[in-house]
């Protein structure tokens, strides 16, 4: 019978390197339980057999003990912990948030603890910049190349009324002014009802617009305007400004049997401000086909018998206002806010993804580098929460469960002491066969 120490030694040896690795691996996660977006690591062992010169294995051969195949990455969604602050986000789902690099690398983490540094760009404990989809203001969608976002800080610049909307109901037991008697918004017997709002002209000023109902005939009515007391023109199609009346036009309306408006079909005037320009000076709007002009939604009335009410009345003008702040939505969607109330979509965060995010290289700081064996990188945009959706001020707690490591700790350890015996238990039977005389 032959005995081989060195095989024993061997074997033992192996299982304590692998029970080292093993609770250095345990270690890395423990130390890393209270960080933010932390994705733990499981150590991953195989054994070892010897092979024969022609490949062939041994029926009745003893393995040569254990190694470490791989550490693989864990990354199960962690605890999503409140914050308050608008810029710590975190992500519930399997995204990536992705972050560029001073050097130009592109990382991937899940810590969304994000600040704004000095120039005004979201970024990182370590200065690597946020990256997002910048919204055309044209058409309201994100674009297609990913950016740093720059959240601003300046006030929003004033826009002029290009559309307003009147939702009301006219009486239809209200009486038909008399024809003889012409339009005067200081007389009120020329006229049945009125409301006002304001609108904007391009420098942000504010106006009264008034508006003023009519009834001509049982269901015939005529809308008048005036602005800051001028008498405006409108009309179903936009007036030309080189051939305006010397009086100052009406839109007629027309309601059918059930109330309803029927002229015009799609409800909308037309408001010419040439007239308010002319008088006062101000310009109101130089921009748009239309200069001057903005349409006005009527489409909502109605002729009822029941009293004169106002449902609603608005205009998509505003003045100039300072930064409020800034929200970002569950799709990642950045909101600046003003003083005014006016919201501006800015810029959409990006969740990435990847085929296999175990492929995925750790760079430290909670950060990943894609590489051959994760697979190119997928986004998300728009209302697509396939890839998750982001919660803003809350942070992803790590997903270390310091019970459950600390039960492989136990376990690792008593793997080591039990290897540790066999080298020992080895050594003594080696002594005494050395002692044989």
């Amino acid at each position: 019978m032959a005995f081989s120490a060195g095989g024993s030694f061997q074997q033992g040896l192996s299982g304590l390197n692998a029970a080292q690795r093993g609770l250095e691996v345990i270690a890395n996660n423990v130390s890393n339980a209270s960080v933010v977006g932390f994705k733990g690591s499981e150590a991953e062992f195989s054994d070892v057999f010897a092979r024969a010169f022609n490949g062939a294995r041994s029926t009745n051969g003893i393995g040569l003990g254990t190694s470490l195949a791989a550490v693989t990455q864990n990354f199960k969604q962690g605890n999503i912990n409140v914050t308050g602050n608008p810029l710590d986000l975190a992500i519930s789902g399997t995204g990536f948030f992705k972050v560029q690099a001073g050097n130009g690398d592109n990382i991937y983490t899940r810590n969304g603890q994000f600040t704004l540094n000095n120039e005004g760009v979201i970024v990182n404990s370590r200065g690597d910049k946020l990256q997002g989809f910048p919204v055309d203001a044209a058409t309201g969608r994100p674009s297609d190349v990913a950016q740093d976002i720059l959240v601003p800080r300046g006030s929003i610049p004033p826009a002029a009324t290009r559309s307003a909307n009147l939702d009301l109901n006219l009486d239809a037991r209200a009486t038909a002014i008399d024809p003889a008697l012409a339009f005067d918004p200081a007389n009120l017997n020329t006229f049945n009802n009125s409301t006002s709002m304001t609108v904007y002209d391009e420098l942000g000023g504010a106006h009264i617009m008034a508006i003023y109902m009519r009834k001509e005939a049982s269901n015939d009515w005529s809308v008048f305007a005036t602005v800051d007391g001028t008498q405006v023109d409108v009309g179903t199609a936009p007036v030309a400004v080189t051939t305006a009346p010397a009086q100052s036009t009406a839109a007629s309306l027309q309601y059918g049997v059930d109330g309803l408006l029927t002229t015009p079909n799609s409800g909308n005037l037309t408001v010419d401000m040439s007239r308010f320009v002319t008088a006062s000076g101000v310009p109101f709007s130089s921009t748009g086909t239309a200069p001057n002009q903005y349409t006005f939604d009527m489409s909502n009335t109605t002729q009822y018998g029941s009293s004169f009410v106002v449902q609603n009345l608005g205009q998509d003008g505003f003045e100039s206002s300072p930064f409020a702040g800034f929200d970002v939505g569950a799709d990642g969607m950045l909101t600046i806010s003003y003083a005014n109330g006016q919201l501006v979509n800015h810029a959409q965060i990006g969740l990435y993804r990847f085929p296999n995010p175990e492929g995925l290289q750790p760079v430290g700081s909670n950060g990943w580098l894609a590489t051959n064996s994760s697979g190119p990188e997928l986004v998300s945009l728009s209302e697509d929460t396939a890839f998750g959706i982001i919660q803003s001020g809350a942070l992803e707690e790590s997903n270390i469960d310091l019970t459950a490591e600390l039960v492989a700790m136990i376990s690792a350890q008593r793997v080591y002491q039990a290897n540790s015996q066999t080298i020992k238990t080895q050594d003594s039977i080696f002594q005494t066969i050395t002692n044989l005389r």
